[in-house]
């Protein structure tokens, strides 16, 4: 009898992104004793149920591959008794056969509101982890239900079509970042750790009404299906996959149009941004704002409108003044994006 159906979609996820990582992984130039050495592959794991699904099935799978299996827990400090939790986290991890395991403690910040800031820090903290262990990918537990939620937060805030692709299935430096739950619900990562009797704890944070993802998933998202039916979510989805394919042709559409508008020191012509569809034109402006020094984090869409208007509405308008102390301005048909 094989596993429970649950167990089986998890299994299958993480068994498809390790063969894809294990394919892509490079060998060194001068493996040592003339081996290749066997990569080391950590999970994200909190301890709820997304991500302990997410350990128990890179467990499971690794092995069979050759591949190494870790995991880390980042204590973020939100709440009293976290170190404890964090502990906990790292004794299960190695129940289920997880080595290296580790707990990192995190200083959370208050730049962009207290999600964006836990996220920044938790991201850090893994980065350096898998930098000191020398690991080849991290795995995060991130369902579809996440991936909705994504949506329709940039749908709220007004955002461009890349904020509507949502996370991507793998993303950071080198592909470091794999997301193998995607394509499946949460409550299937739920019942895993059920038919398992793997403990889970949920983060009473995710239930928090201060904290605008958890009331899109409590209130928002359960509005819509009741308003318009089920299947929200996995329409959702679907609208992140396409958003993010075709964000991919116009970005890769403005970087092969960047150089014909440019003269030849350099410096955008507006003429010929003129010419160029709105779409493109706002990427190859974003871009280079983003090269003067703007950092992208705090790079809106508003003010990317705000330096187009130098180039569809000019009516002889001052210095725009950018995120980074960059300046945009106007100069005898150019537009120059520098310092200020």
């Amino acid at each position: 009898m094989g596993p429970h159906p649950a167990v089986a979609a998890i299994r299958l996820a993480v068994r498809r992104v390790l063969h894809d990582i294990l394919t892509g992984h490079p060998a060194p130039p001068d493996p040592p004793h003339g081996r290749t050495p066997t990569p080391l592959v950590l999970v994200a794991c909190s301890g709820g149920a997304d991500s302990t699904a997410l350990a128990s099935a890179l467990a499971f799978e690794a092995p069979k591959l050759g591949i190494r299996a870790g995991g880390v827990t980042v204590d973020h400090g939100l709440q009293p008794g976290s170190d404890l939790r964090a502990e906990e986290v790292v004794l299960r991890m190695r129940r289920l056969g997880l080595d290296p395991v580790e707990a990192v403690a995190v200083t959370v910040g208050r730049e962009g509101g207290p999600e964006a800031a836990a996220r920044d820090a938790r991201y850090a903290a893994l980065d350096d982890a898998a930098a000191r262990h020398g690991a080849t990918a991290v795995l995060l537990g991130h369902t579809r239900d996440d991936q909705a939620e994504t949506v329709l937060l940039g749908l709220a805030r007004g955002s461009g079509i890349r904020s509507l692709s949502g996370m991507a299935a793998v993303s950071g430096a080198d592909g470091r970042y794999r997301r193998p739950f995607l394509s499946l619900d949460r409550q299937t990562a739920r019942k895993a750790c059920l038919v398992q009797s793997l403990p889970v704890w949920d983060d009473p944070h995710n239930a928090d009404p201060a904290y605008t993802r958890s009331r899109l998933r409590h209130e928002g998202l359960p509005a819509l299906e009741k308003a318009l039916g089920r299947g929200v979510v996995q329409a959702l989805a679907r609208t992140a996959q396409l958003s993010r394919d075709d964000a991919d042709a116009l970005d890769t559409w403005a970087r092969q149009a960047e150089a014909s508008v440019r003269d030849a020191t350099g410096v955008l012509e507006c003429a010929k941004l003129y010419a160029l569809p709105p779409a493109v034109r706002r990427r190859i402006l974003r871009r280079a704002a983003i090269e003067a020094g703007a950092p992208a984090g705090s790079l809106f869409a508003r003010h990317i409108e705000e330096v187009d208007r130098l180039i569809t509405g000019w009516r002889g308008q001052k210095a725009i003044n950018l995120p980074g102390r960059v300046v945009a301005q106007r100069q005898g048909g150019r537009l120059v994006i520098r310092q200020g």
